[in-house]
């Protein structure tokens, strides 16, 4: 089969095209045939060595596509049925993938694989963040950074249907034409403006109940000071480097704030948590609350230049590896 591995940790061009055995379901596992491959800001992290793996290494964490064994004592699928895993494990790149059947959920109706693919890892991540990690709720006033990407899309249409006032920031005219079409109540054009002195003058003063800042090293500071008394900032990623480090009086003096690093993968620890994140994403998704903006699809064999533009902020959205 057809699989991608980066080589070495370094830029795009580490990563090369190779021919690998299918990999076969073990006890507990499933093999999927993969119908579309999800590209996340965390493979390039794994690329560069930021979070570390052993070279080289088939990169990828989520998936969708045909269940086509099962292996033995897995009763959570059969062969034929649709499956995704947004949480790994590694390997996604592959015209295959094998994954524990516990750790991946049943696509329902309504739901194209393509959809999954490009839904799993960023949709549970906005799910935990918006339900779970702070608790929006209607007339909450919240800034979500790099709203146009594909976490972003999807934090600003579910915030939208809770009812929170939402505040957007974004890097150029036509991403703010997205953000807007997403539901984004003010749309902040972060190269151009002072985000924070922005955000207080739209909520007159009172700053913002929480930041959902993937950004990191370029956008710590205007989170922080775009938060109310009390509000809590969501550091979820990493997009333009590590954000720096916060001293504990930094939030002190910021009006007693709160700050967090969450990962998905603590957010779903268990099968139950899986399925209920997994759930609700699809729930919103059915309704047509929330719209899985697919910006672009790469095919496979294309990886290096996915990456390329991922790291160039010229996407847009969800990217997609097609085999």
């Amino acid at each position: 089969m057809l699989a991608i591995q980066a080589v070495r940790a370094g830029g795009p061009e580490v990563l090369e095209a190779v021919d690998l055995p299918v990999p076969v379901a073990g006890p507990g596992e499933i093999l999927i045939r993969h119908e579309a491959i999800g590209l996340n800001y965390i493979d390039t992290y794994h690329r560069t060595g930021l979070y570390p793996l052993k070279m080289p290494a088939v990169l990828g964490l989520e998936g969708a596509g045909v269940v086509e064994a099962v292996g033995e004592g897995v009763t959570r699928f059969v062969p034929g049925d649709r499956a995704a895993y947004g949480n790994g494990p590694m390997g996604a790149y592959a015209e295959y993938h094998v994954v524990q059947a516990e750790r991946a959920v049943k696509i329902p109706a309504g739901v194209s694989s393509r959809d999954a693919a490009a839904a799993m890892l960023k949709g549970m991540t906005a799910e935990f963040l918006l339900r779970r990690c702070y608790t929006v709720k209607a007339g909450d006033a919240i800034l979500v950074h790099a709203a146009a990407g594909g976490v972003g899309t999807i934090l600003t249409q579910w915030a939208k249907a809770l009812g929170a006032q939402v505040i957007a920031t974004v890097g150029s005219a036509d991403k703010a034409e997205l953000a807007v079409a997403s539901g984004a109540d003010e749309v902040i054009l972060y190269r151009d403006e002072d985000v924070a002195a922005r955000v207080k003058a739209i909520t007159a003063g009172a700053g913002v109940r929480v930041v959902y800042d993937g950004v990191g090293a370029d956008t710590l500071e205007a989170s922080l000071a775009s938060l109310g008394r009390r509000g809590m900032l969501v550091s979820y990623g990493n997009a333009s480097g590590p954000a720096p480090a916060v001293e504990p009086l930094r939030l002190s003096r910021g009006g007693s704030l709160f700050m967090t690093r969450p990962t998905l993968f603590d957010y779903i620890t268990t099968v139950e948590e899986l399925d209920e994140s997994a759930g609700a994403l699809f729930e919103v998704i059915r309704s047509g609350a929330v719209k899985i903006g697919i910006g672009q699809t790469f095919p496979l064999a294309q990886a290096r230049q996915a990456h390329e533009a991922l790291e160039a902020r010229a996407t847009t959205g969800s990217t997609l590896l097609i085999p």
